[in-house]
């Protein structure tokens, strides 16, 4: 499994925002249809908060039409 690693310059980063950032969501209301319809995963478990704080070493798994992508919060 490919792992992209994305930098963050504060502590912490919102689930949304990573997904706006890494081009996987268009917009935040994108971003809240993505993660609302249980495509996306934290650390091996699905979640439906568009607003879950990520930190550092923290794994993101999105499903994609394509196949997964993988995050890690670095």
């Amino acid at each position: 499994m490919d792992i992209e690693d994305v930098p963050i310059t504060g502590d912490m980063i919102r689930l949304g925002q990573l997904l706006k950032y890494v081009n996987v969501a268009e917009s935040g209301a994108h971003a809240a249809a993505i993660i609302g319809s249980g495509d996306v995963s934290v650390d091996g478990e699905v979640e439906t908060r568009r607003g879950r704080q990520l930190t550092r070493g923290m794994v993101v798994t999105v499903a994609m039409p394509q196949g997964e992508q993988t995050f890690r919060v670095t």
